[in-house]
């Protein structure tokens, strides 16, 4: 099983978004802790599969984060399961968990498995929309952080602003509220600069759309998590 307790940095690869062999090869081994596979739209077995074989060819860890029960396969280092607690809608805080317990319970490799409790915090994401989100307060997002560990006590809790670069102060104020769930921060990080500014914070920054833009300034957040 993954220990996310030793991770500063991930790459996630959305299945929906093609990246050549060679900016694929340097991103797996650039000494980021994990890749992890998963989107928010146009995310298909085929597409998931197609990808997972193309990563598994290295070393790094590789883990899929379940966002449709369809793409659901074997083979990965660690499944991570999201459930999003500002949703307004408890279809994606505990349904269709639910469901995939009673279809696949039989198969889920649970010592593999990591809840992450999710809070979205940018109204134009695609993720907002499509899991229903509302906007929470500041106080909101501390009792969502305090509700992961201290409640459920999920083994990750992930401020995401998705697309846009988020609120350092509020990150830095969140991770004191966490003794043992480790914060993940995802969004908008595309220099050195923001990935510095944001580990300072959370324990593990996740880089993605950069990847899709500018892969040098990608690989340039790796080295500020190994300053």
């Amino acid at each position: 099983m993954c220990n996310v307790k030793e991770w500063s940095h991930v790459f996630k690869l959305d299945p929906n978004k093609s990246i050549e062999e060679d900016d694929l090869s340097v991103l797996c081994e650039s000494g980021t802790d994990a890749i992890i596979i998963g989107g928010t739209d146009g995310v298909t077995f085929d597409n998931v599969f197609d990808l997972s074989e193309r990563v598994q060819r290295y070393t790094v860890p590789c883990l899929l984060e379940v966002s449709t029960m369809e793409a659901i396969m074997p083979g990965f280092d660690g499944y991570l399961i999201p459930s999003v607690l500002n949703s307004k809608d408890k279809k994606f805080i505990t349904g269709i968990q639910h469901e995939a317990i009673k279809e696949y319970q039989d198969w889920i490799p649970w010592n593999q498995m990591l809840v992450e409790g999710y809070c979205v915090l940018n109204e134009e994401a695609k993720v907002f929309k499509a899991a229903e989100c509302e906007l929470p307060s500041n106080e909101d997002v501390i009792a969502y952080a305090v509700m992961a560990e201290q409640m459920f006590h999920f083994p990750i809790f992930y401020l995401e602003y998705s697309g846009t670069f988020g609120n350092a102060e509020l990150v830095k104020e969140v991770r004191k509220h966490l003794q043992q769930t480790t914060l993940f921060y995802g969004g908008g990080i595309e220099s050195y600069e923001q990935a510095v500014t944001m580990k300072e914070h959370a324990d593990v920054i996740v880089v993605g759309n950069v990847i899709y833009k500018d892969m040098q300034a990608a690989l340039r957040t790796v080295k500020a998590c190994r300053q």
